[in-house]
């Protein structure tokens, strides 16, 4: 498999992705990464796509287009950037853990958050196929879905990813479950400091997600 994520999923998958697709330690923003859809015939894919949606109908440049890497649980159902793919293409989004930071845009403090058990997270997401009307060029994207932050995420930030616990996986990829996208609860998580040098989005090593002293 592709990524050390997917091990943990419980059912086969069919893997749409090269299968010496590298870990990924600091993905950023249009970066690639990898997703899990389920097919017509109840199947789950894992398949790599763009982090940053492109609506399907989006017939502008993409380069001047606003960031969409998050979406709003409150207006997934509602904007139109997500809408679409809200009732069509849902997708869970597996990883680690995730960034935040505390401190002024001079001094920022990175902090890792995964889960207590050390088990991978499930992101609700959403994602679309865009076609390129000049080049034909067919570009896989998705978004991650955020929510209110918990207590405890509340700390360092005021919103957190939708993070879904695994009776919930099935219900959210067959259905646009909008009262699933709720912050998960504060036992579920935990977090650290980790090196200031994966502020800068290139820095891609290994030690990105290592605890650092305070």
């Amino acid at each position: 498999m592709p990524q050390p994520e997917i091990h943990a999923i419980s059912r086969p998958l069919v893997v749409e992705t090269p299968s010496n697709f590298p870990p990924q330690y600091n993905i950023a923003p249009t970066d690639q990464a990898g997703v899990i859809w389920k097919g017509e015939d109840s199947r789950w894919h894992y398949e790599v796509m763009r982090w940053g949606l492109i609506p399907r109908w989006w017939s502008r440049p993409i380069k001047g287009m606003a960031p969409m890497h998050n979406a709003r649980a409150e207006e997934v159902d509602t904007k139109p950037a997500f809408r679409d793919a809200f009732k069509r293409t849902r997708c869970l989004v597996p990883a680690s853990g995730f960034f935040e930071w505390t401190g002024d845009r001079k001094a920022r403090k990175p902090h890792f958050s995964s889960s207590t058990d050390n088990q991978p997270l499930k992101f609700a997401g959403l994602y679309d196929r865009w076609k390129n009307r000049e080049t034909g060029e067919v570009i896989s994207s998705f978004t991650i879905i955020v929510t209110d932050a918990n207590p405890f995420m509340g700390e360092i930030h005021d919103r957190m990813p939708v993070i879904l616990a695994e009776e919930n996986w099935d219900a959210r990829l067959d259905a646009p479950r909008k009262d699933l996208l709720v912050p998960a609860s504060d036992a579920e998580l935990q977090r650290w400091r980790v090196t200031e040098k994966m502020n800068a989005s290139t820095y891609k090593e290994a030690d990105s997600v290592e605890p650092v002293p305070e």
